[in-house]
């Protein structure tokens, strides 16, 4: 039943990634957290077992929803260059600053966020396209910021590079494309940063590389990468204003939920 649970997991964080371009992790870590707390992990490591898996999961999201983006021609390859290099630098940062705070203090800045995402989508809140994209050494601070609040997340980076990109006058179809393909190296350098970090780690549960915990990893991405096609899709053809006031609800009792556990 546990593992049932992990499939369904994966189904709904692959339609939300590649829906919205967010990864799926503000659904994912949560949802973790709970079920680890459930089967008795030690408090002390559940919020990072829980962050570090849901990192490597992101990995197999990001390139089952970029096929389908690369597919509609809308993926800028030298913009995705520019912000990588960054990215991979903030994300092992990010790890290793998740790995310094204690479950509390994570909880709460979790917790706060997923409040913040909420007001972001709940009232469709996007910035004006007022800039134009700043040169490489802008673009990579900028992708080195996201990487590492992104680690930090346990997210694929999509709820900060699309108002990012929007921002300096992406258009949003390109913005989410670029932040698709942006979350595999912010998950590829934040699972080996939280693998690292957690490595021998003495409350750790059987089949587990660190912070990252195998049979939930694998539940998810066998669905995941499937559902993350089809909400990519999706974006494509729906209007999404119903299902993103829809997930800010979910995302107002998610923070809520981070808050008791801090």
């Amino acid at each position: 039943m546990l593992f049932l649970g992990y499939l369904l997991l994966g189904a709904f964080a692959g339609i939300l990634g590649g829906l919205f371009g967010i990864g799926g992790g503000l659904i994912i870590v949560p949802v973790l957290v709970v079920s680890f707390h459930a089967q008795g992990i030690p408090g002390e490591i559940v919020t990072h077992l829980a962050l570090g898996t849901s990192m490597l999961t992101m990995i197999f999201t990001g390139l089952s929803s970029l096929r389908v983006h690369y597919s509609k021609g809308v993926v800028q390859w030298p913009l995705i260059r520019r912000l990588a290099g960054g990215m991979i630098v903030g994300a092992w940062l990010g790890g290793m600053t998740a790995n310094l705070l204690s479950a509390g203090t994570l909880n709460l800045i979790i917790g706060c966020f997923a409040w913040a995402m909420a007001l972001q989508m709940g009232l469709n809140l996007r910035p004006k396209a007022e800039r134009h994209l700043p040169g490489p050494v802008g673009t990579g601070i900028a992708g080195t910021l996201i990487g590492w609040l992104s680690a930090m997340f346990g997210i694929g980076g999509g709820s900060l590079t699309v108002p990012y990109l929007t921002w300096n006058s992406v258009p949003m179809k390109q913005a989410v494309a670029v932040s698709v393909a942006g979350s595999i190296p912010i998950a590829l350098a934040g699972s080996l940063s939280y693998l690292y970090a957690g490595w021998g780690h003495a409350a750790l549960p059987a089949w587990s590389l660190g912070y990252v915990y195998l049979p939930a990893w694998l539940g998810i991405v066998l669905t995941s990468t499937q559902f993350a096609r089809l909400g990519a899709r999706l974006a494509h053809r729906l209007s999404p204003q119903r299902l993103r006031q829809g997930f800010a609800l979910l995302l107002l009792c998610v923070g809520a939920k981070f808050m008791i556990f801090s």
